[in-house]
């Protein structure tokens, strides 16, 4: 079954029952609207089941549906807005509207819903049954019901401490209590807590409940140099020989072992064959000296 409202009303609506309903000024309606230009019984709702058809009673007053002037009548859907005047009128569905508020419902929770941190405290006295605490970002403890974890202890400070989570790790202060906040059974003015460690405020004893140090840091590996393709391997080019030419210009020190030219062979045997030339002449012309 659906109902009809005021646009800006909520929680004014009508049900549309068969097998009409009517809206007017008239107190005698079903839906009275206060308008100027609304007569005593102005429009008319017929409904079968959940058909509705609207009639407008007053056709020189045109009234707008969706934006649309209507003299006579028009089917109606839910969501459809009627305006009359300066009145707004709006068909609804309840069990759409209730599933709409369910959902929005469930996304503000959603959004309140404080970000896990993975830290919590578990009651170690025996007056809170073991209980455990999951830790927000930002946590305050004390007596007072505004707290985050209000404890009704006699001794507890109304803001006793504050337990912080930075980077992964748990931080207490004390916000100047009266009977202190204790670490591992040392008094504390602020320091970092660790999981295993125990908390006490006051008589409040808790123990530290969280990840370890190695799982609060991030671990960063070192990166490994990629290895360059084969054919972007530059391979040494091989060292260049100079090439040793045959010729008479080259320089040879006494004792050298390189092969002599044939020029020089050449010419060594044109200095041998003079050399018994003149070996020769020295001796006829010593022969003929003798015999004279």
């Amino acid at each position: 079954m659906l109902k009809i409202r005021f646009k800006d009303n909520k929680y004014n609506a009508v049900w549309l029952v068969e097998p009409k309903i009517t809206i007017g000024r008239s107190a005698t309606n079903a839906l009275v609207i206060d308008d100027p230009l609304a007569s005593d019984i102005h429009l008319e709702v017929l409904v079968d089941n959940e058909h509705l058809t609207l009639r407008n009673l007053i056709p020189t007053q045109p009234v707008l549906v969706n934006g649309q002037p209507v003299n006579g009548a028009c089917e109606l859907k839910p969501d459809d807005e009627i305006v009359l005047g300066a009145v707004e009128l709006v068909v609804i569905d309840p069990k759409k509207e209730a599933r709409i508020a369910v959902e929005e419902s469930s996304n503000a929770t959603q959004l309140r819903a404080p970000k896990a941190t993975g830290w919590s405290l578990k009651a170690n006295h025996s007056a809170l049954a073991n209980r455990v605490f999951p830790l927000k970002e930002i946590n305050v403890i004390g007596r007072a019901s505004e707290c985050d974890i209000s404890l009704s202890a006699a001794h507890l400070s109304r803001r006793h401490a504050q337990l912080q989570v930075i980077d992964g790790m748990l931080f207490v202060k004390d916000l100047d209590s009266a009977n202190g906040t204790y670490l591992n059974g040392k008094r504390v003015a602020e320091a970092r807590v660790k999981r295993g460690d125990e908390l006490r405020f006051d008589a409040l004893s808790f123990g530290v409940m969280g990840p370890s140090d190695d799982l609060a840091k991030t671990a960063v590996r070192k990166a490994t140099p990629a290895r360059p393709e084969v054919a972007d391997i530059k391979r040494p080019e091989p060292a260049k020989v100079p090439a040793v030419t045959r010729s008479s210009s080259i320089n040879r020190t006494p004792g050298s072992n390189l092969p002599k030219s044939a020029p020089e062979e050449r010419n060594k045997g044109k200095f041998g064959l003079v050399f018994l030339g003149v070996v020769a002449v020295v001796v006829i012309t010593a022969v003929v000296l003798t015999r004279k």
